[in-house]
């Protein structure tokens, strides 16, 4: 990977010294002990040194609050509203948002790097997390008035709170050009019909963005945002989805019938709401990138603590051939099942990703497939011994 160097050019935004000293001050008085080193998919990375105090910070309270419930938040469905408010406490909730509003004032790299490690711990969480940064507070830190950042940002800095961006509908997905929801003006309020589809957090949420159609001979410039309190008048949530991942985060349609509210809560000018969503989307992708980058390292993180724990025919099994990335044939059935199923989950989209379809089943099922009757780097070793037989 390659060093973090700022562009050329670019304003280079300083991390909030206080902040990071509040974060590590709560870690310490819930007995984390923050430690200097780190290690993690971006280690490469010349980050600046109160980056890399934040990161570390952010990692040991992974480790020590979220780690341990991640199974059983991810069994029980569960929000993590407890942790959730240390990470308010932290000024994890609000990474971007500046002091005056009750956020961290830090920059776009510390939020990356706060939610792949917290992510490494509980991805859920990292989501959440995610979610009402990115999705939520970023547009309206950006497009909202002075009097609508009062409200609709300084409340959701303490982790008491969190947001939702709802974007998607049934059969468009994320085309916001594509809208159906409608938005009309009556008086001084908007009324708003329609359905929002796969909303995170829409559970445990307290206000939303949402993107509805006010003008549909204009097309994708006829698209408005709008800031919706939650639960509302007219709001009412679909089922909650029973999902193959990602459980501890809340995910349902937004279903919104003659939904009132002021005419003030217009986040921008009426038909910016297109170019809202897509500089939302825009910085939102980097947080699931950082979410992606942090399950990766503890997916890595597992495998390689168990492979040095692990003994098989006498020796632990990082010895093996295997595990030391030994040229063997890939073991085409099981592993076909698994790309397949995990393709057609792509096929699917947020369909196959809930147990509605059986996509999301067949992937569950597949998995088995490359462990059981011997795991496929058992059966590389049958394969190459076999092999160095015809050659002794």
């Amino acid at each position: 990977m390659l060093p973090y160097t700022p562009r050329r050019g670019t304003k280079k935004i300083g991390p909030n010294m206080a902040a990071l000293f509040k974060a590590r001050k709560v870690c310490s008085a819930l007995g984390i002990a923050v430690g200097c080193a780190t290690r993690s998919l971006t280690q490469l990375a010349a980050l600046p040194e109160l980056h890399q105090m934040l990161r570390q910070t952010c990692r040991d309270y992974a480790d020590k609050e979220l780690a341990p419930i991640a199974g059983q938040l991810d069994k029980t469905h569960t929000f993590p509203a407890k942790q959730i408010r240390e990470l308010g406490a932290m000024g994890v909730m609000a990474v971007e948002v500046p002091e005056s509003l009750g956020g961290a004032g830090m920059d776009y790299l510390a939020y990356s790097l706060a939610v792949e490690e917290l992510s490494r711990g509980c991805a859920s969480t990292g989501v959440i997390v995610s979610v009402n940064n990115s999705l939520y507070l970023g547009p309206v830190l950006k497009f909202g008035t002075d009097e609508q950042k009062k409200q609709w940002i300084t409340p959701f800095t303490t982790g008491e709170r969190v947001g939702c961006f709802a974007l998607s509908e049934p059969g468009n997905g994320s085309d916001a050009g594509a809208a159906s929801t409608m938005a009309r003006q009556e008086g001084d309020c908007w009324v708003l019909n329609g359905t929002k589809a796969w909303i995170t957090n829409s559970y445990d949420a307290s206000a939303a963005v949402v993107l509805a159609t006010t003008d549909k001979t204009l097309k994708h410039k006829g698209i408005s945002a709008f800031l919706l309190p939650m639960p509302h008048p007219g709001l009412s949530l679909g089922k909650r989805e029973d999902k193959l991942g990602i459980r501890a985060s809340s995910t349902a349609n937004l279903i919104l019938d003659d939904c009132r509210i002021p005419h003030g809560n217009l986040l921008g000018q009426c038909g910016m709401g297109f170019k809202i969503a897509m500089q939302t989307l825009d910085s939102g992708r980097i947080g699931i990138a950082s979410q992606a980058l942090g399950i990766a390292q503890a997916s890595l993180d597992c495998a390689a603590d168990y492979a040095h724990k692990r003994s098989a025919f006498g020796a632990p099994i990082a010895k093996m051939q295997a595990i030391q990335e030994a040229a063997m044939a890939k073991l085409s059935a099981s592993e076909a099942a698994t790309f397949v199923s995990h393709q057609a989950i792509q096929v699917l989209g947020g369909m196959g990703y809930v147990t509605d379809m059986p996509a999301e089943r067949h992937y569950r099922d597949a998995r088995i497939t490359e462990i059981y009757e011997g795991t496929s780097e058992i059966q590389r070793l049958v394969i190459a011994n076999q092999v160095l037989k015809e050659y002794q």
